[in-house]
């Protein structure tokens, strides 16, 4: 490159090339969206795995922390030539951190049409309850006495 070229460069285009290789690099690294919602004394994750394998996905519960293991293969042969290819293949890892108030013996999961649904029920004893006041205190009983009229 030229002095003189170098002095018409278009400062844009090399900010909008970093931003590309960046956005290429991201697109790439393998993702595992989530959604989570509660509904009464059940929290719902809903997690897409699309092109999974179910008996690839692995689920561990370990000191409050839940983490969900899932591997998508790429298609392999040995005539295969990729023309385009986008979508990720790998193993996929997320962790969700748990508070204290869940029911971790009671998690259950269930996977259908690429999506990863894990039910995390609220413990016993962090759900809302009434308690009941006991008085301490008897009840006092008043007696009266007849005053018998000796006359």
């Amino acid at each position: 490159m030229t002095a003189r070229n170098s002095l018409f460069r278009d400062p844009f285009r090399e900010i909008e090339r970093t931003f590309e290789q960046a956005y290429r690099a991201s697109a790439q690294a393998p993702a595992m969206p989530l959604d989570l919602v509660r509904s009464g004394d059940v929290y719902t994750a809903y997690i897409d795995l699309p092109g999974v394998d179910a008996d690839s996905i692995d689920i561990d519960v370990e000191d409050r922390t839940l983490s969900v293991r899932a591997t998508r293969k790429a298609p392999q042969g040995a005539d295969l030539q990729w023309v385009a290819r986008e979508r990720t293949s790998g193993t996929y890892a997320r962790q969700l951190t748990l508070g204290y108030g869940v029911a971790l013996d009671k998690v259950e999961a269930t996977y259908a049409d690429g999506v990863l649904t894990l039910s995390i029920p609220v413990a016993e004893e962090a759900k809302p309850r009434k308690i009941a006041v006991k008085s301490t205190s008897s009840p006092a009983t008043i007696e009266a006495e007849a005053e018998e009229a000796a006359e």
